[in-house]
Parts: structure tokens; C-alpha cells; sequence
């Protein structure tokens, strides 16, 4: 009975040594819905940390991200655009006090998500050929500002929004 156990645990390990040591290119991103991916609730201050975890791209090898990752990027910039036009920018208007700079305070954590993803698109289209230096500038300014709004507001309640017209991948 040791004696199977032991030759089960050395088939074990000789099986695991002989797999391939590269694996096909897995997808770093998977489909999610604007609710799973908003960083809207909570608190103020850490938005573009928070975009980055949700978003997680290998910033040292853009030209490798895969048409499928960067199809998710452009869909969830879409939905966080569609979130604040649609939902956010209404339920502002609608609030006061308290509740009104809570969401306030959301919609400015959605467009720092945005602009993260618009600019992170930009920079993985540019690193495979297309030339767009210009629009990364002026999305990359705006995502500046934004952080900066974020950052005044650290510590100040954060609302986000109920959104669930998401846009699916191109892929």
C-alpha cells in the first residue's frame, strides 16, 4: 500500500515536470458588467489605483495585449461613458446636499475609469502601429485633471450608479 502511494506520487510529479512550460496566450480580461467593474462607490481619492486594478494591462508589453483584451477596454470605456451621460449626470441633477456630492463625487471616479480606459486604448493601439500621439495627449490631460478632482475630494463618500445598458465586445 506506501509502495503505491509513493509510485502514485513520483507518476505525479514526473507528469507535472513533462507539461509544456509555455501555455497558449490566455486572455488577461474577461467580459464584465458595469457593475462588476465601476469603481464609483466608496470613498473618494483612489480612483485611477482602483481603475487600474479592475483593468489589470501589462503597461510593459502593450504590443501584446490581444484583440480580444482591447475590444473588452474599448466596450467597458463605452459603458463607463454610457453611465455617466445616462445615468449619472440625471440622478446629479435630482440630488441635493450630501447626496448630490456623493454621486458628484462618483461621476468624477467613472470618468477617471473612462478616460484610464480611453488612454489605455490609445496606447495599446499606438504600441501596434497606429499613430495617435495627439488624441493620447488630450485624453491623458483630461484624465490628469480628473485624477486631480478625485484626489481633492480623498476621504469624501463616493455614490455610484445603477447602469446595466452595457456594451458588449466587438470579439
Amino acid at each position: 500500500m506506501h509502495f503505491t502511494k509513493l509510485y502514485l506520487a513520483v507518476s505525479l510529479a514526473a507528469s507535472a515536470l513533462a507539461l509544456p512550460t509555455s501555455l497558449p496566450h490566455k486572455r488577461a480580461l474577461q467580459f464584465r458588467q458595469y457593475a462588476d467593474f465601476q469603481i464609483s462607490d466608496g470613498k473618494a481619492g483612489n480612483a485611477l489605483s482602483e481603475a487600474q486594478a479592475k483593468f489589470p494591462i501589462d503597461t510593459n508589453n502593450l504590443k501584446g495585449v490581444s484583440d480580444d483584451d482591447l475590444a473588452i477596454i474599448k466596450a467597458a470605456r463605452e459603458t463607463a461613458e454610457a453611465a455617466e451621460t445616462d445615468a449619472f449626470n440625471d440622478q446629479i441633477k435630482a440630488a441635493s446636499g450630501d447626496a448630490a456630492t456623493a454621486l458628484q463625487n462618483g461621476k468624477i471616479k467613472n470618468k477617471v475609469l473612462k478616460l484610464f480606459l480611453e488612454v489605455s486604448a490609445l496606447q495599446i493601439e499606438q504600441a501596434q502601429g497606429a499613430d495617435n500621439q495627439d488624441k493620447i495627449d488630450e485624453e491623458q490631460k483630461k484624465l490628469n485633471n480628473n485624477i486631480s478632482l478625485d484626489k481633492k475630494a480623498s476621504g469624501e463618500a463616493s455614490k455610484g450608479v445603477k447602469f446595466t445598458d452595457d456594451v458588449e465586445p466587438d470579439n
